[in-house]
């Protein structure tokens, strides 16, 4: 009886892995700096102080100041909410559009299936910073509209992932039950196909996420996202690259935290991934 157990019938409990801990964590920290900038901010993002210009980090600005006096930790912080509700804007029209497509695709096949998967190979062959800012001409200039062109270069991806998806859900024993059993097309797609068919979807959702963010930055960057002075990641670092050499801080400040959600929402995305095998 020695070599007995002496836990014998106690689960482990298994926690999550640290890097995954730690993404939750930053994706949650910059969620609450969308919702509410005041509690992590208490200076203004827009207001500048005359004569404080280009500071240095200190104890009253943590983050130092810009060319206008203005405190970069209130602008970094207030630019969380510029900069996720682009990405969720693009993820939203990635995800709805590009899953209807794949649906449709995968469920009907044939014609439907050719034509979608033609019109999916032609905006994967167009480079995606070429396809946004064609679309933003199109629109227009500024923030909503350059989430819409993030979103429309997302959709691509999204129908070829749903599509796949779908095959592999429509030879499975209780989806030709249902069809067998006379369940209307519709309702069999909506009832079984599409949920069994999401959970890869939305892991590309949360991989998208952190790419809408830096799409969106890289607009903002070239000047077609939202119009000075509103705090955006990518407009932050565009305000600071002419200042790398006397004031590091304006560009590598935002650009940390740009770095810092697309590796978390990267690392969330590998998790989902995972999880469904």
């Amino acid at each position: 009886m020695s070599g007995a157990n002496p836990v014998a019938g106690v689960v482990p409990v298994r926690l999550p892995p640290l890097g995954l801990t730690l993404a939750w964590a930053v994706v949650g920290l910059v969620l609450a700096w969308a919702v509410v900038p005041g509690l992590f901010a208490w200076q203004d993002p827009l207001q500048g102080i005359a004569g404080r210009q280009l500071e240095a980090p200190s104890l009253e600005h943590p983050l130092g100041t810009d060319g206008l006096g203005r405190d970069m930790l209130a602008r970094v912080i207030h630019g969380a909410r510029e900069s996720l509700l682009g990405a969720f804007l693009a993820v939203s029209v990635g995800l709805v559009f590009g899953t209807t497509l794949g649906l449709l695709a995968g469920a009907r096949g044939g014609i439907v299936d050719a034509a979608v998967m033609r019109l999916v190979d032609t905006l994967l062959a167009i480079p995606s910073l070429l396809l946004s800012l064609s679309v933003i001409i199109l629109l227009g200039f500024g923030s909503i509209n350059a989430a819409i062109a993030v979103g429309f270069v997302s959709v691509a991806h999204f129908a070829r992932l749903s599509r796949s998806e779908v095959l592999r859900v429509r030879r499975a024993e209780y989806v030709e039950a249902a069809f067998g059993s006379g369940g209307r097309f519709l309702a069999v797609l909506w009832r079984h196909v599409l949920p069994n068919a999401l959970t890869s979807v939305l892991a590309l959702a949360a991989l998208q996420f952190g790419s809408a963010i830096l799409a969106l930055s890289t607009l903002g960057f070239l000047g077609y996202g939202a119009p000075p002075p509103t705090p955006e990641w990518g407009l932050l670092i565009a305000e600071g690259r002419d200042f790398l050499a006397t004031a590091w801080w304006l560009t590598c400040t935002p650009g940390v935290v740009v770095l810092a959600v697309v590796l978390s929402a990267e690392r969330i995305s590998r998790s989902l991934g995972a999880r469904r095998t």
